[in-house]
């Protein structure tokens, strides 16, 4: 699993001019799965991501977690960060899982963040999707499970 991890202050997706899902204060996750991942993956991002400290604190220090700010979480799937462009000017995406896997993938992922007790929402797999935020900070982070692993 590939994850692009942004602090926000809100964010929303949209999907045919309606929105499908929004929050206030915390994480966007853009989520890619590839063919190998399976629960263990799940339980290793879910476990970095609600614990992860990259809110401030009254000192104005990342000393927070979305589990301490009682923030949500917003999950888009996004297959396209299992991009190869190693040759050519085309993208391939051969290396990112099927969609039928990744599908119900990205739902026991956001099954495992509520299962924290956040708040969370979601786009509409395989829909063309509009994604507005307001990053905080800006904080950006990439996470690949295979690092966290190691």
């Amino acid at each position: 699993m590939r994850a692009v991890v942004q602090r926000v202050s809100r964010a929303s997706v949209t999907v045919d001019d309606q929105v499908v899902g929004s929050i206030g204060h915390g994480l966007l996750v853009l989520l890619g799965i590839g063919p190998e991942d399976g629960d263990a993956q799940i339980r290793q991002l879910t476990d970095k991501l609600v614990y992860l400290r990259i809110f401030e604190d009254s000192e104005g220090k990342m000393n927070l977690s979305v589990l301490d700010i009682q923030g949500a979480v917003l999950v888009v799937s996004q297959f396209t960060l299992y991009a190869d462009i190693r040759k050519g000017r085309r993208p391939s995406f051969t290396a990112a899982a099927p969609p039928a896997l990744a599908e119900t993938l990205v739902e026991r992922f956001k099954n495992s963040i509520s299962s924290h007790g956040l708040q969370v929402s979601g786009g509409v797999f395989g829909a063309h999707m509009q994604v507005s935020l307001v990053n905080d900070g800006p904080v950006t982070i990439l996470v690949d499970s295979d690092q966290l692993s190691r």
